[in-house]
């Protein structure tokens, strides 16, 4: 009787094991059941957006999240480090074709001042120029003439002199949020606020001063109106 016991359970096992291996190797489109649904069906979502589950079609109805109108992106605990504490926020989408890119670096010309506050400009134009020698240098070079030490080394060219560009501090910033030519976007290792800073940097250092906000340029020209280089501009 406890053998056949034993081999009742050993049946019972091996059947078991059998189905959920089956299973598991079956379509995903139609899964009679899944442990752990997030890792089946990863999930990918702005956390500033609505929280959709594609497993279900049920409303995600976390009453946290349904206060904040189904984001899941939450408002910082009081006293928490800001994540964005310029508020400077991205620009939106990437362009998504060639015209779209001409279209915006075109638009971005005719930014002559950055959004970061003017009072700060001196710290945020030093920050700027820490930032390109350690993020841009490489390639553009300290001086800003294109003849970095990776261009010098013969490992790539073409680099050009800030100096031969018409560009303003909203082009140095749309290129660098987006890339150009064979410059890669580098919104991924300076954030919104980090990028204007290089571009005030650049245009500081290598335009003469174009980058100066309007409101620190105001200021200059009360003082001494007739030796200020935007005066004369």
């Amino acid at each position: 009787m406890l053998k056949m016991k034993k081999n009742v359970l050993k049946i019972t096992a091996i059947l078991g094991l059998t189905t959920v291996l089956l299973n598991s190797c079956g379509s995903k489109e139609n899964v009679p059941l899944v442990y752990f649904p997030d890792m089946y069906f990863p999930v990918a979502y702005d956390p500033l957006m609505k929280a959709q589950d594609a497993y279900s079609d049920h409303e995600n109805e976390i009453p946290a999240f349904v206060k904040n109108n189904g984001a899941t992106g939450l408002t910082p605990v009081e006293g928490s480090v800001p994540q964005n504490k310029d508020g400077i926020f991205e620009e939106g989408l990437l362009p998504k074709n060639v015209d779209e890119y001409n279209a915006g670096y075109d638009a971005s010309k005719n930014i002559t001042t950055s959004p970061l506050n003017p009072v700060n400009a001196e710290k945020d134009i030093e920050r700027g120029k820490m930032l390109f020698d350690k993020t841009c240098a490489a390639c553009h070079g300290v001086g800003g003439d294109g003849q970095g030490s990776i261009v010098q080394s013969g490992a790539f060219s073409g680099v050009p002199n800030y100096a031969d560009r018409e560009i303003t501090v909203g082009s140095v910033h749309y290129v660098l949020t987006n890339g150009r030519n064979a410059m890669g976007s580098y919104a991924g290792q300076l954030n919104a606020g980090d990028r204007w800073r290089v571009a005030m940097y650049v245009m500081s250092a290598f335009k003469k001063g174009a980058a100066a906000p309007a409101a620190a340029t105001a200021t200059t020209t009360e003082a001494k109106p007739e030796t200020t280089t935007e005066t004369k501009k």
